[in-house]
C-alpha cells in the first residue's frame, strides 16, 4: 500500500474515526486510541500501512507545530521566571534519570559505553505525549504543566549534544575506526569555538526578524482578508523556525518553540494558533499511530519477562526521580505525582540516538529492536498511569478542588472583550480604571495598528470561530463581551458561546428590541440596546432644554428605562404572536404615559420652545 498514498490516508484516518472515539469513552484517552489503531493497521496487526518511516517523518512536524503553539501561549517573561524549574528541575532530572538508569544498566552487564547511551536516551520523555495529555487536562499554564514543559525543554536542548557524544561512547566498545588523535582534531577544530556565537547571531536575527519583518508581514497578510494565505503564512513560519534551529545543529522542535515565544506578544498570536490548531491535532495522532506501528511484537513475544523488566524499570526510576526532584520546588503532592506521570516514558528523540548508536556500531541490531520496542511500550504505559492517577490517587490526595471558607478572592479575572470599536473601547475603559485584566479581540488590522499607538494590545481574530475561543481562553474566562457590530454576526458568536462554553457568563451588545429578544433566546441574560440608553439620556436633556427641572428629567428618564425594560423581558413569552404582542406594547405605552403625566415638575415652567438665532 505505500505506493498508493491516498488509500494509505483514508486507512489511518478511518482507524482513528474507529478507535479514538471508544478509547475516549472508555476513559482511557485518545493518544491510547491513537496506539490501539496504529498496532491494527501496522505490519504486525492487519498489515494496510507497511510505510511506517513515510508516515513518522510527516508525523514529526505534528510535534513541531504543537511546540510552536505552546511557545505562543508562553510570554518571555514567563519563560524568564521559569528558568530556575529549567535549570533546578530539568538538568538536574536528566543528569540523575540517566545516571541511575546507567547505573543499572552496568550492573546488569552491559558495558559502560553502551549503559551510558541508554541511559541518556531512556532520561529523555515523550514531548507529543505529556503536553498532549497536559493539553486535554488544561494544566499548561498550572504548576505542573509548567514544569513538565521546563523539563522537556532541557531535553530537547540536550538532543544535538548527545548525538555528539555517542561515536565518543562508541570508541569504549569497538575498535577505534576513527583514530584518537582526529578525534582530538575534530574537537580542536576552531569552528567549534565560534559555534555558541553563530547560534546567538542567529537567536538575535530572529527577534530582529520577528518583530520587523514577520509582524509586518502578518498584518499586510491579515488587511487581504485571505484567510487561506494566513494560514500558509502560519505553517511557514512554523517550517522557518525549525529550519533556522537543524541547520544550526539543534532539534526542530526547539526552534519551533523559540519561533512560538517571539511571536507570544503578537496581536495575531490568537488568529495564528486557530488556524494551525486542527492541522497540530491531526498530525500528532499520526504520530501516535507511527508509534503503534512500530511496535515489533516478534521481538515481544521472543523475550517478553526482559522487554517487560526494562520498561517497569526505567518508568519506575524516571517516577521515583521527578517525584523527588519536584518535592524541592513545594509543588502539591497531587502535582508531583503528575509531573512524574507525565514524563515517566520514553521519548521520540530515543529512536534518534539508538538509531545513530547502532550506526556508530555501539549496540547491535538485536539490541536496538528491544529497545525500540521498550520505547514504544512506555508511551504505551502512560495513558494507562493517568487513568489511574484519575480514578484511584487523585480524589484521595488532591483537596484542592475543595474550596476552603475563607478561600481569597482574585481581583483580576480573566475578561475577554469581542470587538473593540467605539461600543467596546467605552466598556474597556471602564473596566481597566477597575483594574480588571482583559484580552481583547478584533478583526480589523487597521483599528489594531490605530489603537497600539495608543499603547492598547488587541489582538487579531475573527470572533465567530470556535478555534480563536479557544486560543484566546474563553474556556478559562470569568466573562465573555460581545462589542462587535451586525446584527447576524453577534447572534452567531452568541450562538456559538452557549453551545460551546456554556458555564462562561456572556455580556452583549444588542441592536433593537428583536434583537435582544433573540439573545435571550439563546440564553444571554446580560445585554444593552447600543441604541436605548443614548435615546433616554437625550430625552432627558431635551426635556430639560424644555424647561423641565434636571431632577425631574432625571427620574423620568429612569421611570421610562425601568419601564421599557420590564416591557422587553414581559414581552419575550409572546414575541412570536404579532396581535399578542402589540396588543402588550400598546397597553404598556398607556400606561406609561399616565404615569408619567402623574408626575409634577418640581418648579412651574415655560415650555415654550425657544426659537433659534440666526
Amino acid at each position: 500500500m505505500e505506493n498508493n498514498l491516498l488509500l494509505a490516508i483514508f486507512v489511518l484516518l478511518a482507524a482513528s474515526v474507529a478507535l479514538v472515539p471508544l478509547a475516549k469513552a472508555a476513559g482511557l484517552g485518545t493518544v491510547l486510541g491513537y496506539l490501539a489503531a496504529g498496532v491494527l493497521i501496522g505490519p504486525y496487526g492487519l498489515g494496510l500501512v507497511s510505510d511506517s518511516d513515510l508516515i513518522h517523518q510527516i508525523a514529526d512536524f505534528g510535534i513541531v507545530m504543537m511546540l510552536f503553539l505552546i511557545g505562543l501561549d508562553l510570554q518571555p517573561t514567563e519563560l524568564w521566571r521559569m528558568r530556575h524549574k529549567v535549570l533546578g528541575l530539568g538538568v538536574t532530572q536528566m543528569l540523575a534519570t540517566s545516571a541511575i538508569i546507567a547505573l543499572a544498566l552496568l550492573a546488569s552487564g552491559f558495558a559502560p559505553g553502551i549503559a551510558v547511551i541508554i541511559g541518556l536516551a531512556l532520561s529523555m520523555s515523550s514531548t507529543a505525549i505529556a503536553m498532549q495529555s497536559a493539553q486535554q487536562r488544561d494544566i499548561t499554564r498550572t504548576d505542573a504543566g509548567r514544569a513538565s514543559l521546563a523539563v522537556l525543554l532541557v531535553q530537547d536542548v540536550s538532543v544535538i549534544p548527545i548525538l555528539a557524544a555517542v561515536p565518543l561512547l562508541a570508541m569504549s566498545i569497538i575498535a577505534l575506526d576513527l583514530e584518537v588523535t582526529e578525534a582530538v582534531e575534530a574537537m580542536a577544530n576552531p569552528l567549534d569555538w565560534i559555534t555558541p556565537l553563530i547560534i546567538i547571531g542567529a537567536f538575535i536575527a530572529a527577534v530582529v526578524a520577528g518583530r520587523y519583518l514577520v509582524r509586518p508581514l502578518l498584518s499586510y497578510v491579515a488587511r487581504t482578508g485571505v484567510r487561506e494565505a494566513f494560514t500558509a503564512l502560519g505553517l511557514a513560519m512554523v517550517a522557518g523556525a525549525a529550519l533556522l534551529a537543524q541547520a544550526q545543529g539543534f532539534s526542530p522542535a526547539l526552534g519551533a518553540f523559540i519561533g512560538g515565544v517571539l511571536l507570544a506578544d503578537s496581536e495575531y498570536r490568537h488568529e495564528i494558533e486557530s488556524n494551525l490548531e486542527p492541522f497540530k491535532g491531526l498530525l500528532l495522532g499520526l504520530f501516535f499511530i507511527s508509534v503503534g506501528m512500530s511496535i515489533a511484537f516478534d521481538v515481544l513475544w521472543s523475550d517478553p519477562v526482559r522487554l517487560v523488566a526494562l520498561v517497569i524499570g526505567f518508568v519506575g526510576i524516571k517516577i521515583a526521580v521527578l517525584f523527588t526532584l519536584t518535592s524541592f520546588f513545594r509543588m502539591h503532592l497531587a502535582d508531583r505525582l503528575l509531573v512524574a506521570i507525565l514524563l515517566s516514558q520514553a521519548g521520540e528523540f530515543a529512536f534518534v540516538i539508538f538509531q545513530f548508536a547502532e550506526r556508530a556500531g555501539a549496540m547491535t541490531s538485536e539490541d536496538h529492536a528491544l529497545l525500540a520496542v521498550a520505547v514504544a511500550l512506555s508511551m504505551a504505559t502512560t495513558p494507562l498511569l493517568l487513568l489511574a492517577f484519575d480514578r484511584l490517587v487523585a480524589p484521595r490526595i488532591d483537596a484542592r478542588k475543595q474550596a476552603g471558607p475563607h478561600d481569597p478572592i482574585d481581583e483580576h479575572r480573566n475578561i475577554v472583550v469581542l470587538g473593540y470599536g467605539r461600543f467596546g473601547q467605552i466598556i474597556t475603559r471602564m473596566l481597566r480604571s477597575q483594574g480588571f485584566e482583559m484580552t481583547l479581540i478584533d478583526d480589523d488590522p487597521a483599528q489594531i495598528e490605530l489603537v497600539r499607538k495608543f499603547g492598547v494590545k488587541v489582538f487579531y481574530g475573527d470572533a465567530s470561530r470556535l478555534g480563536l475561543l479557544h486560543a484566546a481562553g474563553v474556556a478559562r474566562a470569568d466573562l465573555v463581551v460581545i462589542a462587535v457590530g451586525g446584527h447576524t454576526r453577534i447572534l452567531d458568536i452568541a450562538r456559538t458561546l452557549r453551545r460551546h462554553f456554556p458555564n462562561v457568563p456572556v455580556a452583549s451588545r444588542a441592536i433593537d428590541r428583536g434583537h435582544a429578544h433573540e439573545l435571550m433566546a439563546l440564553g444571554v441574560e446580560i445585554f444593552e440596546r447600543e441604541t436605548f440608553l443614548s435615546a433616554v439620556s437625550l430625552g432627558a436633556k431635551v426635556l430639560t432644554q424644555l424647561g423641565i427641572a434636571p431632577i425631574d428629567a432625571m427620574h423620568m428618564a429612569q421611570a421610562f428605562e425601568r419601564h421599557d425594560n420590564k416591557l422587553l423581558e414581559e414581552s419575550f413569552a409572546v414575541r412570536h404572536d404579532d396581535a399578542a404582542y402589540l396588543g402588550m406594547v400598546r397597553e404598556s405605552m398607556g400606561l406609561l404615559d399616565d404615569a408619567m403625566r402623574g408626575d409634577q415638575p418640581t418648579i412651574p415652567v415655560d415650555i415654550t420652545v425657544p426659537k433659534r438665532t440666526e
